[in-house]
């Protein structure tokens, strides 16, 4: 996708030949000191639980590990507070709304996408009560969401697919940590962006989302049949319009944080054979997690 997109289904993912070194999802983290192998898994957030039975020797990767590290401790999203905070920081406020930021051309193409995904628009009263109060930045992630949906129809918004991992662990009484907190998570998708360019981002979805919609069907595709480099491709994409990403907005989204989970990961392994599961989108690329490790020293190689 390109570089703007890439900040929409990165989210999703915040994902060589069809057979080839990279089809594979789980790799294996050794040397440099580990006494004990430690793994890492790219997820899908809107994967259905069941394909974890399709990622060859998952399963014997947390046996073989103590504890499992997710970008969040799932835990989090049970916090009355923090969800408390990211539904603020995910309104307009100020009696602001969508259809009074947003001029009659604007209203027309967000109403056009909401028909497209949800049946119905703003002038529905129970859409314009959900939705109007929103930031232009919180309802494009929800859309983008919608539209990954089309490709994931199993999935169950009641046993999300990271947390699977995690309820696996609790299970066997093994720990669980997280790489980042809510709170940090909440900064990074709903603040630090102009109202300005939030409008530009979600007006760039809809003005492009047939082409949006086909990216989503090539993302779910690449992880299903997981590729990390179909993946790493569609991310590559670009428009060459406005509609891409600045490298600051790259930054933020995803090679901070990688930079940022790279940092704790030789202490978190040091102290326990680790099962880590974050996006998929974060392995990928020489600013990636995988390609990260290996800088770092050690050898990570895909579980067969």
């Amino acid at each position: 996708m390109n570089k703007m997109r890439k900040l929409m289904f990165t989210l999703l993912l915040v994902t060589a030949a069809a057979v080839g070194a990279n089809a594979q999802l789980l790799y294996r983290i050794s040397g440099n000191g580990l006494s004990q192998d430690s793994y890492i898994v790219g997820t899908f957030h809107i994967a259905p639980v069941s394909f974890a039975d399709s990622i060859s020797g998952v399963y014997d990767a947390l046996n073989n590990t103590e504890q499992v590290c997710g970008e969040l401790d799932m835990t989090e999203m049970m916090n009355p507070e923090k969800l408390m905070n990211m539904q603020k920081a995910m309104m307009l406020g100020d009696g602001a709304t969508l259809s009074t930021l947003l001029n009659e051309e604007q209203l027309a193409k967000l109403n056009s996408t909401l028909n497209k995904l949800m049946g119905a628009d703003l002038t529905n009263p129970m859409v314009k009560m959900q939705l109007d109060n929103i930031t232009p930045a919180a309802l494009e992630t929800q859309l983008s969401l919608l539209m990954a949906l089309k490709h994931s129809p199993d999935f169950d918004m009641t046993n999300p697919f990271d947390g699977y991992f995690q309820k696996l662990a609790q299970q066997e009484g093994k720990p669980v940590k997280g790489l980042e907190t809510l709170d940090f998570q909440t900064e990074t998708l709903y603040k630090g962006t102009s109202m300005e360019r939030q409008m530009e981002r979600l007006m760039c979805l809809c003005d492009n989302y047939d082409y949006m919609y086909m990216l989503a069907e090539r993302l779910a595709k690449a992880y299903y049949t997981q590729n990390l480099d179909s993946i790493k491709e569609v991310m590559d994409e670009k428009l060459n319009t406005s509609c891409d990403a600045t490298d600051e907005e790259n930054d933020r989204l995803i090679y901070n944080r990688n930079r940022n989970w790279l940092a704790q990961m030789p202490m978190i392994m040091k102290q326990k054979p680790t099962f880590f599961a974050v996006g998929a989108a974060h392995l990928v690329g020489e600013k990636g997690v995988i390609e990260g490790l290996r800088k770092a020293g050690y050898t990570v190689t895909g579980v067969k």
